[in-house]
C-alpha cells in the first residue's frame, strides 16, 4: 500500500517536484489536451502544500492552497492512468480535509466529477463554467 506524503512545495526535493509536475502535465496537458500554464506560480506561494502517493514514482497528487481571504483550496487533483481505480485521489482528498485549518475548503471540479467530490462533503456553490474548454463547477465543503 502506498503512503500519503505532504510537504510545502518549497521543501520538496527536486525529483519529487519533477514527478508531481510531470504527472500533472501528463494528465491535464497531454491526456486532456489542454494547453494551459500549469506552472502558474501558485505552487511557490507560502502555505501551498503538495500531497502525493506512490511507490517509486508519483501515482497521484493534489495541491492545497491557502487563499488571501482565508479559504483553503484543493486543486490539481491527478492520478496516473496506471494507478486509477485504486482510490488514491480519494485518500489524498481525505488527507487534505483532515489537515484543513479553516471552516471552508473550495475547489473547481470538472463537471463529470461533481458527484465524486460530493462523497467528501463538497457541494456545488455556483454556476457551471468553462475552463480550458472543460465544464467545471465550483464546490465548497464547510465544517
Amino acid at each position: 500500500m502506498a503512503s500519503i506524503f505532504s510537504a510545502p512545495t518549497r521543501n520538496l526535493d527536486i525529483v519529487t517536484l519533477h514527478e508531481i509536475l510531470r504527472l500533472r502535465q501528463d494528465v491535464f496537458v497531454v491526456e486532456q489536451a489542454c494547453a494551459y500554464p500549469d506552472m502558474d506560480g501558485r505552487d511557490l506561494e507560502p502555505g501551498t502544500v503538495q500531497y502525493w502517493m506512490g511507490q517509486g514514482s508519483v501515482d497521484a497528487t493534489l495541491r492545497f492552497l491557502r487563499e488571501p481571504d482565508g479559504t483553503e483550496r484543493i486543486g490539481r487533483v491527478a492520478t496516473a492512468e496506471r494507478a486509477r481505480g485504486q482510490g488514491l485521489a480519494g485518500q489524498l482528498i481525505e488527507a487534505a480535509i483532515a489537515d484543513s485549518r479553516t471552516a471552508s475548503i473550495a475547489l473547481a471540479a470538472q463537471a463529470h466529477l461533481e458527484h465524486w467530490y460530493g462523497r467528501f462533503g463538497f457541494v456545488r456553490s455556483g454556476d457551471e463554467f468553462f475552463e480550458d474548454g472543460i465544464r467545471h463547477v465550483p464546490m465548497t465543503r464547510r465544517r
